[in-house]
């Protein structure tokens, strides 16, 4: 799951290997860069050096954008009556959220998000429907199986999104915008694809974009949500707080926080509750571990979030089995300067998504 990886067998090759790793890690689609040292080429000595001109032939991380392609995606949208976007990390990461907003607005098209895509456009927004997939809102779920333009950009439509593929947004005309050209066609064949980087194949869409009204099918969206929504959670335990009110409660509570308030959850349960009941308005707000899922990250991501923005309020949501994974680190917030890291444990006394799951699909087969 790495970008590349480099075996060193020889001191001096060092720091080439480091520049060219950390050009491959940040160029493009960015990922990680594997970096093997040998026992013996750690006890050696070498000669430091790093004016090295880097030549990677055959690695192309900003592919050329093809306006046919920008074109024909334009065509499609304004041709469509039931549109809908499908917005993933990438828009994150491509720096684009704004211009998202201002497609969205113009042409009258509703959002949906992945996981990691939540906070795309502000969820306060009216035409913004939070996230799908199988975590995700049943209504968001039916719009896309409902739509006539599937516009996705910067996902890759994992299992988590899609559900079964052969049943997979069969009325659609699907655009894919994507960076990375491995991904296109990977899972879902889209009728057409625009490789490139969402920095520059957005700004060229949107001139092409018509101004469009889509009365009846948002009508149609809002009567779903109605029928399927509800974020403001009563808790009716005496004893006890259920997790979706705990969430509910945290947004209210810092919502109004300075520049906005850093969400970081770990992994399980917990996490898909954060993205149903809290209200992302800011892109980034919600730092999670998507497509790895790693357990144990709430605590030491929130850390590094705090101390990347020490004015602004930061929260880590964690389940009981992630919290112990990486609990030591509770002494970094003590070493560094007392670190005002808040932190809310969803403690239920299991690993909830694994017995969730072994309730749905194994009969009730509870192991550990």
């Amino acid at each position: 799951v790495c970008k590349h990886n480099y075996l060193v067998t020889d001191v001096n090759e060092l720091p080439l290997i480091m520049k060219e790793a950390f050009h491959i890690a940040r160029e493009g689609r960015p990922g990680a860069v594997l970096i093997d040292i040998c026992k013996d080429v750690q006890n050696a000595t070498g000669l430091f050096r790093y004016d090295y001109e880097i030549d990677l032939p055959g690695f192309e991380p900003w592919p050329t954008v093809d306006q046919e392609a920008v074109r024909a995606a334009a065509d499609a949208i304004n041709k469509g009556e039931r549109p809908l976007i499908l917005a993933g990390h990438g828009v994150q990461l491509g720096g684009v959220s704004r211009e998202l907003l201002e497609l969205v607005e113009k042409a009258e098209i509703p959002v949906v998000t992945t996981l990691l895509g939540t906070g795309n456009i502000p969820e306060s927004h009216p035409l913004s429907l939070g996230m799908g997939g199988m975590h995700g809102e049943a209504f968001a779920n039916r719009a896309v199986q409902n739509c006539d333009v599937l516009i996705a950009m910067g996902m890759r439509f994992d299992d988590r999104i899609t559900g079964r593929l052969d049943r997979f947004a069969k009325q659609a005309t699907i655009i894919h915008f994507e960076l990375d050209k491995a991904e296109v066609g990977k899972n879902v064949v889209p009728d057409i694809p625009v490789i490139g980087d969402l920095g520059e194949t957005l700004p060229a869409l949107l001139p092409l974009i018509e101004d469009r009204r889509h009365q009846v099918w948002i009508q149609e969206l809002r009567e779903w949500r109605d029928d399927t929504t509800q974020t403001d959670i009563i808790n009716y335990e005496v004893d006890q707080l259920i997790p979706p009110f705990v969430i509910r409660q945290l947004w209210h509570s810092t919502k109004d926080a300075t520049d906005g308030a850093i969400i970081v959850t770990d992994v399980g349960q917990h996490q898909m509750w954060e993205c149903q009941y809290y209200t992302h308005d800011i892109s980034g707000q919600l730092l999670t571990s998507g497509g790895l899922g790693t357990m144990g990250y709430a605590l030491p991501a929130a850390i590094g979030a705090q101390m990347a923005y020490p004015d602004r309020l930061v929260w880590a949501v964690a389940g009981d089995g992630g919290f112990q994974m990486t609990l030591q680190e509770l002494a970094v917030l003590k070493q560094e300067r007392n670190l005002p890291v808040k932190i809310a444990i969803i403690n239920n006394g299991f690993l909830g998504m694994v017995r969730q799951w072994q309730q749905l699909f194994y009969e009730k087969r509870y192991t550990g």
